[in-house]
């Protein structure tokens, strides 16, 4: 056998003495002990002693204090309910405030964009010279916006009858307009 197997072994026995010496100790001391208990056996119900003044006082004082926490507490939580439900009717009426300004935009949206649409036919149908007349006086960014929603017949029409500067500025507004809009 190898030393460390010996020093095993002895600790291992050791061990098991200790064990034994304790078991045997509680085992001597039980009958003694079930000798002092009280009889259980009478009909006599068991009562508890009086506690000590002080001890009562004590629990009393602590139950106190307890029943005061646990009223903060509800008023506590009544308040956080209460806080909770006007934060969730706060919610509901942007929810409906946010739906009618939606709603308000898109009608505004709708409505420039039946306006720019009749603006577009009217400048369409106009003669060409006279189109480009109107094209050449306004604002080259505002013309552009025109003549990109023109059909290009008539777009081309218009701006062959302008001046080579103010169709060249329309023509690089036109191009430039979606130049930095994502490809993907």
């Amino acid at each position: 056998m190898t030393p460390r197997f010996r020093t095993r072994g002895a600790l291992v026995l050791l061990a098991l003495l200790l064990a034994s010496s304790g078991a045997m100790r509680l085992g001597s001391n039980l009958g003694a002990a079930m000798a002092r208990a009280p009889d259980t056996s009478s009909d006599a119900p068991l009562t508890c002693p009086e506690p000590p003044l002080a001890l009562a006082e004590a629990l009393r004082e602590r139950e106190s204090a307890v029943r005061g926490q646990e009223e903060a507490m509800q008023k506590r939580q009544a308040a956080l309910d209460e806080a909770e439900k006007a934060v969730r009717l706060q919610i509901d009426e942007l929810a409906r405030a946010e739906a009618e300004l939606n709603e308000t935009i898109a009608r505004a949206d709708g409505a420039a964009e039946g306006d720019l649409s009749r603006l577009t036919a009217v400048y369409e149908s106009m003669k060409p010279k006279e189109a480009a007349a109107l094209f050449q006086a306004m604002a080259p960014e505002f013309a552009a916006g025109f003549i990109g929603r023109m059909q290009p017949e008539a777009a081309a029409a218009v701006m062959s009858g302008m001046s080579a500067e103010a169709a060249y500025s329309v023509s690089v507004l036109l191009a430039g307009r979606n130049a930095l809009a994502p490809t993907e």
